[in-house]
């Protein structure tokens, strides 16, 4: 299975080898690497490993305990988008078949952004109600207040840890919710991923948002 850690680290040249060997000799095989933040001397990195089903996580975080000045910020599971360039991959299948973009576009959320599920969500007059969602959504329908409705990281009362951007600009009333539990808040620079996304996403689909929109307003008439 696939693992997302994400440890604070001294941002000076060895830190991340010694991190990669510890990763190694707990077993871990590092499939990507991504820097989150620098600032003040240390790092904040995202590490994505290949971890062995059914052995216990303990020893990884134990072994990263030992590192000097390193940080385990949080372990979860994760599943990577196939491919080199997932984002790329994302808006060529919305540019092959934009009928079904809003779909495709929230089906494929979870995987780039390391979330358990995402929804489209239409938001008018300070409520609001799932379209359609991802596998993995809440089955009791239940959504966190998602005022104000601009890209941003927020922490709901239960812990659950939400990223979310209005698509097609706010005349549309379409909000893109993504989630994830049992693991650390959306990073500012998720949340910069998440808006670039709908961006072109919106870029790709043109029109065809206009019309989604109304069409989901008058099923939720």
């Amino acid at each position: 299975m696939l693992l997302r850690i994400r440890v604070r680290l001294p941002d000076r040249p060895g830190s991340l080898g010694k991190v990669a060997r510890i990763l190694g000799a707990a077993g871990a095989d590092v499939v990507q690497m991504t820097v989150l933040e620098r600032d003040g001397g240390r790092a904040l990195d995202d590490f994505t490993v290949a971890w062995p089903a059914g052995v216990s996580i303990d020893r990884l975080i134990d072994g990263l305990g030992f590192v000097p000045g390193v940080d385990v910020h949080g372990v979860w599971p994760t599943i990577e988008p196939q491919g080199a360039f997932p984002d790329a991959a994302l808006i060529g299948q919305l540019a092959a078949e934009p009928a079904d973009g809003l779909a495709i576009f929230t089906d494929a959320l979870p995987c780039i952004l390391s979330a358990d599920w995402a929804g489209l969500l239409r938001a008018t007059s300070g409520t609001a109600a799932l379209v359609y969602s991802s596998v993995g959504a809440l089955s009791d329908g239940a959504l966190p207040d998602i005022r104000p409705v601009r890209p941003r990281a927020f922490v709901a009362a239960d812990g659950t840890n939400y990223a979310l951007a209005p698509i097609g600009g706010l005349r549309t009333g379409l909000v893109i919710l993504v989630a994830r539990t049992a693991a650390p808040r959306f990073h500012c620079t998720e949340v910069f991923r998440l808006t670039q996304l709908v961006g072109a996403a919106e870029a790709v689909l043109g029109p065809r948002l206009g019309q989604m929109a109304a069409a989901v307003a008058i099923a939720f008439s």
